[in-house]
């Protein structure tokens, strides 16, 4: 079936834009050489033209060697799709914010800048001493920890220590159900690789984090938002999602939920798995903030025993993100075919990250890290609340643990407006938009409150509210 061409580019004439669609499509990668172009009927109903104008365009695109027309079949891509470059793509979701540029300024941060609306603790937070021990003693070991490829599951005693956390937090697995990755992003690649097809239905979480919609794009998935309240998503509003949409996947961040900070509450989770059973959906849940939960919150995978949830997870939010390890679990014959997957894109995870993450895991430091890290944040959260308050913002909820907080500015400003501004004083904030395209979102920012100390994080917060804020009037 042909997709619909959403949001044709701009174009001088009605031929130009013809010939602008199907190019930004190709361009997009979404058809490649020898696709169909859609009917002449068709497309023109689509872009609201005359079927003698899609003609034209076809025949100037013919004409260019973009496309070929087969007598008594239609027209067919000629050309072979470029490379995929993400910041060419058109945005599926937000318009108006380069989600790339976001990531590239918050990796390639300078001294002088501050970052509140980063996604990692400050290294000071960071249990470096406890890393260095573990180099130390990887160092000491045997060569094959160091030089040779990992097994195709990963490092076996690194496996049975998270299948072990995982059974403690209600939700047991076998060693054998986990499988390591990079990271917990590549093993939310893997599983998209895994489940989907060009032009399959994802629903996230609106607002939702915001690197996945890149993620998805890469797999040319339509995404589709289902609303996320205080205690989980909007049950009502998955309901219809599902019914009327049909994905492949539902794709959510566990609590702490990553932008709002909330927790996902035992009849929403009960709830949700209902509606995922009715409308066969697979649930990827991603567990990479479990950790700095005071009291743990309901895990879809507890209440499903891995049936149809797939849980991603990792260490680089709590340890190190040098460390590239992260894992899934999954059920046994899903485990399988992932390994399968993983094998035939990367060979294997990195061994030596692998044994030094099971030294700082099992030395007996890291829950002490742990549990002096869960009140620091909680400190952390209560002084950013008080200080954002001061100028006006308030916050969605306030978060049970975590180091992200949901909040709104003042006056209707939008975000975007907002953090323009206070990038010119070396101030990263990430603005609203770049977590959902909804309006409902427009005026608010997450904040990282462990990167949130400096007082001129808030001075330079009031500055760009007040500039953005005369700008508007």
């Amino acid at each position: 079936m042909d997709a619909p061409f959403r949001n044709p580019p701009v174009a001088a004439t009605r031929v130009g834009l013809v010939m602008a669609a199907v190019r930004s499509r190709i361009d997009a990668r979404a058809i490649g050489r020898g696709a169909k172009l859609p009917s002449v009927r068709k497309f023109a109903e689509q872009l609201g033209v005359s079927k003698s104008t899609v003609v034209e365009g076809y025949d100037r695109l013919a004409a260019e060697g973009i496309v070929e027309a087969r007598r008594g079949s239609g027209f067919y891509v000629a050309t072979a799709s470029p490379p995929l470059v993400l910041a060419a793509a058109p945005p599926s979701l937000n318009p108006g914010i380069d989600l790339a540029a976001i990531m590239r300024n918050a990796l390639e941060s300078r001294p002088e800048m501050l970052q509140p609306g980063a996604g990692w603790l400050p290294e000071s937070w960071l249990p470096l001493e406890s890393v260095e021990r573990a180099l130390r003693a990887v160092s000491r070991g045997p060569a094959s920890a160091k030089l040779r490829y990992d097994p195709p599951r990963g490092l076996e005693s690194l496996r049975r220590l998270i299948a072990a956390r995982l059974t403690e937090r209600g939700a047991p697995v076998d060693p054998a159900q986990v499988l390591l990755t990079d990271s917990a992003t590549q093993g939310l690649d893997l599983a998209a690789r895994f489940f989907l097809s060009p032009g399959d239905c994802v629903v996230i979480d609106d607002p939702h984090y915001f690197n996945i919609v890149q993620l998805l794009d890469v797999h040319r998935a339509k995404i589709v938002l289902a609303p996320f309240l205080p205690d989980g998503p909007d049950l009502a509003a998955l309901e219809s999602v599902f019914a009327e949409h049909r994905p492949r996947l539902y794709l959510t961040v566990a609590g702490p939920h990553n932008p709002t900070g909330a927790a996902l509450s035992p009849s929403h989770a009960h709830r949700a798995l209902q509606l995922a059973e009715r409308h066969d959906v697979v649930i990827l849940e991603d567990d990479i903030y479990c950790d700095f939960e005071p009291t743990p919150s309901p895990r879809l995978a507890t209440f499903d025993g891995y049936d149809r949830v797939v849980q991603v997870g990792g260490y680089s939010k709590t340890v190190s993100a040098a460390l590239r390890t992260g894992y899934i679990a999954a059920r046994s014959d899903w485990a399988d075919a992932l390994v399968d997957l993983k094998l035939a894109t990367s060979l294997g995870h990195s061994s030596l990250a692998a044994n030094i993450l099971y030294r700082v895991l099992t030395e007996g430091s890291y829950r002490r890290h742990i549990d002096a890290l869960r009140p620091r944040l909680a400190e952390a959260i209560g002084l950013t609340i008080r200080r954002l308050k001061s100028l006006g913002v308030t916050p969605w909820i306030e978060p049970r643990g975590g180091m992200f907080l949901w909040a709104q500015l003042p006056d209707g400003l939008d975000a975007v407006d907002v953090a323009k501004a206070a990038l010119e004083e070396n101030v990263v904030f990430a603005p609203g938009r770049a977590f959902s395209p909804s309006l409902q979102w427009r005026d608010h920012m997450r904040f990282n409150v462990a990167l949130s100390a400096e007082p001129r994080v808030f001075d330079s917060l009031d500055r760009a509210m007040k500039r953005a804020k005369s700008q508007g009037q």
